[in-house]
This record gives structure tokens, C-alpha cells and sequence, in this order.
């Protein structure tokens, strides 16, 4: 009994403790407690720190050059990574050498494994293309790979393409593009509702009903035309980064609308609230009201508010760069890889070219999606 009464007490006590921690963490504490608590945001979260450091290092994790081609591999399947030998002995990570011959009635190729030669996979290799990694820092280092030229033998982990081009190299460099859109254009719809939202619900009056019928027009258009009628209308000349930053300016000028609709309402609630009327009493400039006192304190539903446009952003880079108005061919993005993969004799022969780049679109768009709602549910601490 005695025990038991220990226990009560010293549960008792963890309690009262946590209570007490509850009581005297910050705003942002109390976020982090409540989103670890949601597991699948927590794993997303890591999925898309994974699909980041792919895109940043991405010429040093990319096994090929994403322009290499590998003219006797035209359309190989994934190749097999091994750890077992013929005789059945654990050892290193190999792959057989890949030899190629066609159907004779078809002229399909086929691609079969030579098990009397083997490759080793090792880390830190030095590929055959020399490349700058960020554009600064020139490096012939790659992250893994067989250590021989890549005329003798190559890794595909995703296979190649009809050119002979390694699916993952592309895939590695794609990420750069599709994702960073992503980030660069809710950046831009950011700062767009946070102003305008901003000026309509603290303002009110005549600049209030002018943003609002300016959202309302704007959101009474169908997404998917204007994003095509804009982009048809780019010039087919420009180079890629141009072309780059005015889809990013496109699909960024249309998705401010739902953010500004959040900031005017805030505004609306906080403008009359007791510590506004005390900053103006004390004679802080409207500026710093805003900045400093009605924007901190929302700034967790902003931050999950665009964490769940960045999906919108991805997919609608993607929808363009497969009808053909995006980024095109030399840019490398998932949306120009499915373009790529479209035609019928790479999904019958080669399914592999639609469904790797597909794949990472939907487990992209999925993270995002769980990750918004943890932060969601997170930007409401109190909540139980």
C-alpha cells in the first residue's frame, strides 16, 4: 500500500511538474510539444528533409551525369543490387555485369545478367563528368557507384530512359526544380496575403472592399486555364531560368488569394483587442503594431498555411511541365520526366520512366499534406 501510495505521489508530482512547464514555455514550445505528438507529420517531416538534401546535393548524389547517355542500355530495366553471391555467401553490395540482345520477333531488348563478372558498389567514387556543386565547387566526387567508366557497366537504380539517360540521376536533378518552385512561389504568396490581407482587415473601409472584390476575381477564374493561358503565352526562346521564375510568378500571383483571406480575418479579430489599443495608447506606429504585435501572434497559422499551399505549387509545376507549358526540355523537373514518359512505347516497354518520377510526386505532395495539418493542429497549443 505504501508503494503504491509512492507511485500516486510521484505521478502526482510529474503531473503538477509538466503543468507548471505548460504554463511557462513560449508559444513556440508549446507548438513543438503538440506537432512530435503527431506521428505521421513527424516522419513526413523527415521524408521531405530527405527529398531536400537530395535536391541540394544532388550533382553529388546523383550517380551520372543527368545528360549522360548510356547508348547500350537504351530502355534497361532497374538494375539488380545483389549481396549474396552464386554460392550463396554474404558479401558487399554488386551488381553482375548487364549484357544486351533483342527479341527476334519483336526487336524488344532484352537485358540479362553475366554472373562471371561482378561490380562492387563503393561510396566516394569519382564519377567520369566533372561538375560544380552549387555552381561554386568544382568536384569529380560522387556519392556511390561501380568505380569503372561508364562505357564498361552502370548502376540505374530507376533504369534508363529511351536515350539511355539514368532515370535517378534526373529524378535527383528534377527534385532541385519541382521542389525549390515550391518554396520560392509560396515565399512570393506569402509576402503578397500577408500585405494585402494585412492592409484589407486592418484598414477596413473602401481599401478593404477593393482587395476583397480583387480576391474574389481572381478566385472566380478556374486555376488550371489561367495557369495554361498564362503559360502558352511565355515565349518559347526564353532560357530556362526565366522561364523558371515566371512559372514560379505565375502560380504565386494566383495562390495569394486563401492566405490573404486568413491574414483579413485575423486582423479583423485582433485590431480591437485590448493590447492593440494599449500599443497605440503608448504610441507605436501602425507598422509596428502590425509586425510586431498582431503578426507574431498568428504566425503559426500562417507558417501551416503555407506549408499546405507548397503541395498546390508542386503539382500545379508539374501539370504544366507534362502538357508541355512549364519547363521544357533541357530543364530537368518531375513534371518535364513524366512529359518525358508519356509517349506509349515508354509506358508499355519502360513503365518504369512514369512511375519513379509519379511516385515522387505523390509521396512530395502526401508529406506536405501531413506535415501542414500537424503544424495545423499544433498552431492551436491550448487545444485539447
Amino acid at each position: 500500500m505504501d508503494q503504491e501510495a509512492i507511485e500516486h505521489t510521484r505521478t502526482s508530482e510529474i503531473a503538477e511538474a509538466e503543468e507548471q512547464a505548460i504554463f511557462v514555455a513560449s508559444n513556440w514550445q508549446l507548438v513543438w510539444w503538440r506537432f512530435r505528438k503527431h506521428r505521421a507529420a513527424v516522419i513526413s517531416a523527415f521524408v521531405l528533409a530527405f527529398f531536400y538534401l537530395l535536391a541540394g546535393f544532388c550533382e553529388l548524389i546523383a550517380p551520372y551525369d543527368p545528360d549522360a547517355k548510356f547508348l547500350k542500355y537504351k530502355m534497361a530495366p532497374p538494375t539488380r543490387i545483389h549481396l549474396r553471391d552464386a554460392d550463396g555467401n554474404w558479401c558487399r553490395p554488386f551488381v553482375y555485369r548487364i549484357l544486351k540482345t533483342e527479341d527476334e520477333r519483336t526487336l524488344r531488348p532484352i537485358y540479362t545478367e553475366e554472373k562471371s563478372t561482378r561490380y562492387p558498389i563503393r561510396l566516394l567514387v569519382s564519377g567520369d563528368h566533372k561538375y560544380r556543386l552549387w555552381g561554386l565547387f568544382p568536384s569529380r566526387l560522387k556519392l556511390f557507384g561501380l568505380g569503372v567508366p561508364q562505357k564498361e557497366q552502370g548502376i540505374f537504380l530507376f533504369g534508363t530512359d529511351h536515350m539511355g539517360r539514368d532515370v535517378f540521376s534526373r529524378l535527383c536533378y528534377g527534385a532541385r526544380l519541382s521542389l525549390s518552385i515550391g518554396l520560392v512561389g509560396v515565399a512570393i504568396s506569402m509576402i503578397l496575403g500577408i500585405l494585402l490581407g494585412g492592409l484589407s482587415g486592418y484598414y477596413g473601409g473602401a481599401v478593404d472592399n477593393l482587395i476583397q472584390r480583387l480576391i474574389e476575381f481572381i478566385r472566380s477564374i478556374p486555376s488550371i486555364p489561367l495557369w495554361m493561358g498564362l503559360s502558352a503565352a511565355l515565349p518559347p526562346g526564353w532560357p530556362i531560368v526565366r522561364v523558371y521564375f515566371s512559372i514560379t510568378l505565375i502560380l504565386s500571383l494566383i495562390g495569394w488569394t486563401g492566405l490573404a483571406r486568413v491574414v483579413r480575418g485575423r486582423f479583423l479579430s485582433l485590431r480591437e483587442e485590448d493590447f492593440i489599443t494599449a500599443a497605440r495608447l503608448a504610441g507605436a506606429s501602425e507598422l509596428r503594431i502590425i509586425f510586431r504585435h498582431m503578426l507574431p501572434s498568428f504566425l503559426s497559422h500562417i507558417i501551416a498555411s503555407m506549408t499546405l499551399s507548397i503541395p498546390g505549387m508542386i503539382l500545379g509545376e508539374t501539370a504544366l511541365s507534362f502538357l508541355g507549358l512549364g519547363l521544357r526540355p533541357p530543364a530537368i523537373s518531375w513534371g518535364v520526366l513524366l512529359q518525358d514518359a508519356q509517349n506509349l512505347r515508354a509506358v508499355v516497354v519502360a513503365p518504369w520512366m512514369m512511375v519513379a518520377p509519379a511516385t515522387c510526386v505523390v509521396i512530395a505532395v502526401l508529406a506536405f499534406n501531413f506535415v501542414g495539418d500537424g503544424l495545423r493542429d499544433a498552431a492551436d497549443p491550448y487545444a485539447r
